[in-house]
């Protein structure tokens, strides 16, 4: 089961970079955050505006570019 539609991009938020929902919280921060040793559950204590599936889709989409894997078109938030 795919998450990839909780994805968005938008050129007016975070400058165009994927986010979430369009909630101002890039991907790349919600990877950054669980590379540094933080866990799913510590990331949604400290940002309660996301939901589970935010973060796995946040992860399936860092999986799918790290691949070469072309992610598109994503929704506009």
């Amino acid at each position: 089961m795919s998450r990839l539609e909780r994805i968005t991009v938008d050129a007016s938020i975070c400058h165009g970079k994927p986010t979430v929902r369009g909630l101002r919280y890039p991907v790349q921060m919600l990877l950054e955050l669980l590379a540094s040793g933080m866990s799913v559950d510590e990331v949604l204590g400290d940002y309660p505006d996301l939901e589970r599936d935010d973060v796995l889709a946040a992860l399936e989409f860092g999986a799918l570019t790290a691949a070469g894997q072309s992610v598109g078109p994503l929704g506009a938030a």
